[in-house]
């Protein structure tokens, strides 16, 4: 099986080709493979196969940022190398042109764009794609050749000095150098230089849990990434040291399935798990991820101690609740007793050229919060509704906003952690309301018996209307007892409850696996460039977040 790229093509958000490079062979044309796509119904895979066409044709597609890319390829092909392949152009794309990545910067900046194209694959086979080789390959012009072209003259004229033309040989060497021989390290570029040495680490885990009606959890996982930040001169080889709780057979146990960038040896990590040896791309890039089981190891007391399941934001709802069973309630139960915070271990390195500082408002995406002090917030509670509920009555929550419309699926009740929290660090709040269903046949006919209406005039008499249940009921008079008639509205009303719950969070400066920085070093003997004495910035920022990702059923 071969791993061949015959095309791409990009379309705008209103399906208009906006570009499209061709590797090699004769791949259908762009206009014939956009219909073929959209015949198929939504959600599109990835992969369609297209027997109707001369030849019969693959045809992988990634949207992202309103923006179509397609690749056709007649060839028995690897799908994930293409996919990948697609997937690297959007992020050397957003890389180089900046994000989002929208149809006018790409039309606005063609000719980078074919550089890239044709960097990254050479007659259909997968070449360069990390951003930083890129780089010394690609000429990007800056503002002043921006402005030059505007007015219709060269961007590279003599007139600019011979600065210009020298930068421009130099990176004409390092391109014929790096295609002759390939660079030494295909993710950083050569000749790195910063005024001010710092670096990041950003820890994320997306939650994952999903709880039984009787409490009990049913799976529990967390999905992690390290994202990593290097602004470093020269090039450093860095040591990080990652620790779980239980000690070396707890990280052996927590991370499972990992992945790692290609900067990363492996062979450090087989040996001693939890320590990551690596030589950094520049700029922001993710440097592993990761998946945590977080049910407890029953098989291992000192594991399944450490390791216990904590919740900071659960829901509890209690269905069929008033005489006819037409309502129900939430309650919210909060807690910012996180295990294993501790106020020294972000602040005993905080200033410049120091340990590991937790960075609070350091950069744009600063998370607040800190391992001493973790912060919950955009707590959101999620109750989808079905589709026989014809409205909602008497919706009251204690503490927040709680919002439903009729035609709505869902009830989203956004509380307040300030308002629901006690000094005790644990809280709560509760939301109760009242479900209307379809009216049955009796509540029909007592509706249409309650407005008396005169044909000849045109009038109505809404006094019958705005009369009470009761009142009403003695008009009509019904052929079942009382309450056989509350029996069947209980057994209704039962089937339009809701059967599940959702709760959205975050929680700046604690990870729910427990994992930890210990220590992010620089190895002064082998890195290169760094400069003697230099002692970089150091900060370290843990996230932990569930996007409707902890489920409760009822």
């Amino acid at each position: 099986m071969s791993g061949t790229i015959e095309a791409l093509y990009i379309f705008d958000q209103h399906n208009n080709i906006i570009l499209q490079h061709i590797y090699r062979s004769r791949p259908p044309a762009a206009r014939t493979l956009l219909p073929l796509y959209l015949a198929h119904p939504t959600p599109r895979p990835s992969l369609i196969y297209l027997p109707n066409t001369l030849p019969p044709t693959l045809l992988f597609s990634l949207e992202h940022s309103q923006l179509l890319f397609l690749s056709p390829t007649s060839a028995d092909t690897e799908p994930l190398l293409v996919l990948e392949f697609l997937h690297r152009v959007v992020d050397v794309l957003e890389d180089f042109l900046g994000a989002p990545l929208l149809a006018t910067k790409i039309e606005g900046a063609y000719d980078v764009v074919a550089q890239l194209l044709a960097e990254m694959c050479d007659a259909g086979a997968v070449s360069n794609t990390e951003p930083n080789a890129l780089r010394d390959v690609v000429e990007v012009p800056g503002w002043m050749g921006k402005l030059l072209g505007g007015v219709g003259l060269p961007g590279s004229s003599p007139a600019l000095g011979p600065a210009s033309g020298t930068l421009a040989l130099q990176k004409q060497q390092i391109g014929l150098t790096q295609a002759a021989t390939g660079p030494a390290l295909p993710w950083r570029r050569a000749n790195v230089r910063h005024t001010s040495n710092e670096m990041y680490v950003d820890i994320v885990e997306t939650l994952s849990v999903t709880i039984a009606p009787s409490g009990r959890t049913l799976s529990a996982f967390a999905n992690g990434s390290v994202a990593f930040t290097s602004k470093l001169s020269g090039v450093p080889d860095l040591l990080l040291q990652i620790s779980a709780p239980g000690g070396k057979m707890g990280m052996e146990k927590a991370i499972d399935l990992p992945v790692f960038h290609p900067c990363v040896r492996l062979a450090r990590w087989k040996e001693k798990p939890g320590e990551l040896s690596f030589v950094p791309p520049d700029g922001r890039f993710v440097l592993a991820g990761y998946e945590v089981d977080l049910l407890p190891d029953t098989s291992n007391s000192v594991i399944a101690n450490a390791a216990k399941l904590y919740l900071p934001a659960s829901v509890e709802v209690t269905t069929s609740l008033g005489p006819v069973g037409a309502e129900f309630e939430a309650r919210l139960l909060l807690s910012t007793k996180f295990p294993g915070s501790s106020s020294h271990s972000s602040s005993s390195g905080a200033s410049r050229g120091g340990g590991l500082g937790s960075r609070l408002g350091s950069s744009p995406s600063a998370f607040g919060g800190s391992s001493g002090q973790p912060a919950l917030e955009d707590v959101v509670v999620s109750i989808p509704i079905s589709a026989s509920v014809r409205n909602l009555t008497d919706l009251r929550a204690s503490r927040g906003e709680a919002h439903y419309s009729p035609g709505d699926s869902t009830i989203e009740w956004r509380v307040s952690t300030k308002a629901a929290a006690t000094p005790s660090g644990s809280g709560g709040a509760t939301l109760r309301c009242t479900i209307v269903g379809a009216l049955s046949e009796e509540e029909d006919e007592e509706r249409v018996n309650g407005v008396s209406f005169d044909a000849a005039s045109g009038d109505y008499s809404d006094d019958a209307y705005q009369s009470t249940a009761v009142t009403t009921a003695k008009k009509v008079k019904s052929t079942k007892p009382p309450d056989q008639r509350d029996l069947r509205k209980v057994q209704q009303n039962a089937t339009l409850m809701p059967s599940s719950a959702t709760v959205s969070f975050s929680v700046k400066g604690w990870l729910a696996s427990g994992l930890k920085v210990d220590s992010l070093t620089v190895n002064n003997r082998t890195s290169k460039g760094l400069g003697e004495g230099v002692k970089p910035y150091k900060g370290v920022k843990y996230l932990t977040v569930s996007r409707q990702g902890v489920e409760i059923r009822c």
